[in-house]
């Protein structure tokens, strides 16, 4: 009778070791996917910055072309600009930082051509295609900013994940490392100032 009971008790031990065990797989497997889930959401926020600056990339050549079309000739803010937006598109493939640097450059370049126009071609600056140009690079720059906001958010989201206990040692486990944070240059942020320096 008591063998029968010292089984019983046994094969509850290996139930309840099992339960254990299973419980502890399904925290590993659940807590491996939600650190892959967070890392490609900061993959897609980092996309995100990529395509507006595409998009401050897009809309800089039809100002450059604007300007040259109306000024006739290649002055130096339209070259510097036209360096920074060469330096942007030749940064394709490299890691973050080196985009996001040359994204920075191109901001500058953009800054002081807008401001450049306004000082020396103010009927241009006046000119209602100009305008409409100036007003989406200032939307666009904006959305960049936005932009980055959420990639910061995610690399948070990501870096307490991995820095929270019991999440530091399935991190651990698994080589996922904290992610830096982005910082922006001084004054790469600023938006461009529209002549006398009040935005639309």
């Amino acid at each position: 009778m008591e063998k029968k009971k010292g089984m019983k008790t046994s094969t509850k031990v290996w139930i309840g070791v099992g339960v254990v065990v299973l419980l502890l797989v399904f925290w590993l497997v659940g807590s491996y996917n939600n650190f892959i889930s967070m890392d490609q959401n900061i993959n897609g926020k980092w996309s995100e910055v990529e395509n507006q600056y595409q998009r401050q990339n897009d809309v800089i050549g039809r100002m450059i072309d604007t300007v040259s079309s109306q000024v006739g000739v290649e002055t130096k803010f339209v070259k510097d600009v036209i360096a920074a937006r060469t330096a942007w598109a030749s940064s394709a493939g490299a890691n973050q930082l080196v985009k996001d640097t040359a994204g920075q450059q191109l901001n500058s370049g953009i800054n002081a051509f807008v401001n450049a126009v306004a000082e020396n071609y103010p009927t241009l600056q006046a000119s209602q295609g100009y305008a409409a140009l100036r007003d989406e690079m200032v939307g666009t720059q904006n959305r960049i900013t936005v932009a980055r906001g959420e990639y910061i958010k995610a690399i948070q989201l990501f870096n307490t994940g991995i820095m929270r206990f019991p999440g530091n040692v399935v991190a651990g486990m698994f080589g996922f490392n904290a992610k830096d944070y982005y910082k922006a240059a001084e004054g790469s942020l600023d938006t461009p100032a529209l002549g006398n320096g009040i935005l639309p």
